[in-house]
């Protein structure tokens, strides 16, 4: 069993970043993989690191298992982790490295060997056991490095970036391989990242931080569907969601939104929430793949069709970016491999109202 619950965790430096965590709390479950994602800076890392026992805690309590770790030293923990650098011993062969924590520990060398040549076949390395970190690619040496965390055994696996230092390609691969390895060790894992593609093809359950606080905590199409806020909108998904800020206006007993140069007309079901903000600004949110070339869309009525000039078609093989302007703001659309606009020309587009968010301006909490 491997439950972790962070209870109002809290981290500052003396001299330096005050409030690089503020007042975190969650829960783990036992062999869940749960992702911690943000920007540089907003304190994913250092919550990793209080985890591990690498860092101290300013204020708050890290339980594992049932058991508070405040002042558990890291090594008693029972936790591994693996860094973005690797941390290789270079003047050591891949066996060496792997077996470097048993020998620490004064394990038999009859189980050293066991356990290192399990893990390396698991994955993948066993041909490489007798090389020096030197002689091995990036992909090469990520694998040494979890290896090295497997031969533990550890209840807990905690992935600080793991990915970040190879190329895109081997990151790809690297992500399967990590799905394969943890459905076979069926652990905890903690995995950190900037990579909001990463979270969302890895996790069990996202969290999103910002500024040292944590934004949303959900499973990966919740955090994409529903997002609390603007923040999580807009860090979640590829490309960016469109932000387009007007003014909500009531005609005929339905509810407009107004940009300026265009009016969509919200749905039934999202009207009475938006009641309030009648008269007032507010932020619409709409994913690319949520606007559709009236051409080809099967579903289109006026109260939804924006005008909009096409400026740039970027064809990506299955599907097309294209980049358009109206009024005040310049938005996305992810359309179909077939749609290829004509540039510098207005066109018509359908927005999907069903799929849109909207957001207070002055809080930037979801409002529907």
């Amino acid at each position: 069993m491997a439950r972790i619950r962070l209870k109002n965790l809290c981290k500052s430096y003396k001299g330096g970043v005050q409030n690089a965590v503020k007042d975190a709390n969650l829960e783990i479950a036992d062999k869940e993989f749960v992702v911690l994602v943000g920007p540089s800076g907003c304190g994913k890392s250092t919550v990793l690191r209080m985890i591990a026992g690498l860092e101290d805690i300013t204020a708050g309590e890290v339980w594992i298992d049932g058991t508070l770790v405040n002042d558990v030293p890291a090594k008693d923990r029972n936790i591994a982790m693996v860094f973005q650098n690797y941390a290789l011993y270079p003047h050591m062969t891949v066996f060496e490295n792997m077996a470097f924590g048993l020998k620490l520990r004064n394990y038999p060398k009859s189980e050293i060997e066991k356990r290192v040549n399990e893990a390396a076949e698991i994955l993948g390395i066993t041909r490489y056991l007798d090389r020096k970190p030197r002689q091995l690619s990036g992909g090469e040496r990520q694998r040494v490095a979890v290896g090295r965390s497997i031969v533990r055994k550890p209840a807990v696996f905690l992935f600080d970036e793991p990915l970040s230092n190879i190329d895109a390609k081997m990151r790809v691969q690297m992500r399967t391989e990590l799905h394969k390895l943890r459905l076979r060790l069926q652990t905890t894992f903690i995995y950190v990242t900037h990579d909001q593609t990463e979270a969302m093809t890895m996790g069990d359950r996202i969290v999103v931080m910002k500024d040292g606080l944590i934004q949303q905590s959900a499973d990966p199409m919740t955090i994409y569907d529903k997002p609390a806020n603007k923040f999580v909108a807009s860090f979640i998904g590829s490309p960016p969601i469109n932000l387009i800020k007007g003014r909500l206006m009531r005609r005929d007993k339905k509810i407009f939104f107004d940009e300026g140069k265009f009016q969509v007309k919200l749905i039934e079901d999202m009207s009475p929430s938006m009641l309030n903000y009648v008269d007032k600004e507010v932020i619409l949110a709409i994913r690319s793949e949520d606007i559709y070339d009236k051409l080809f869309a099967t579903e289109a009525s006026a109260d939804n069709t924006v005008r909009a000039t096409c400026e740039v078609v970027e064809p990506l093989g299955s599907e097309v970016y294209l980049y358009l302007s109206s009024g005040k703001h310049n938005f996305i659309a992810r359309v179909g491999a077939h749609d290829r606009p004509e540039v510098n020309r207005e066109m018509d587009l359908v927005f999907d109202m069903s799929k849109v968010h909207f957001f207070d301006v002055q809080t930037e909490e979801t409002i529907v």
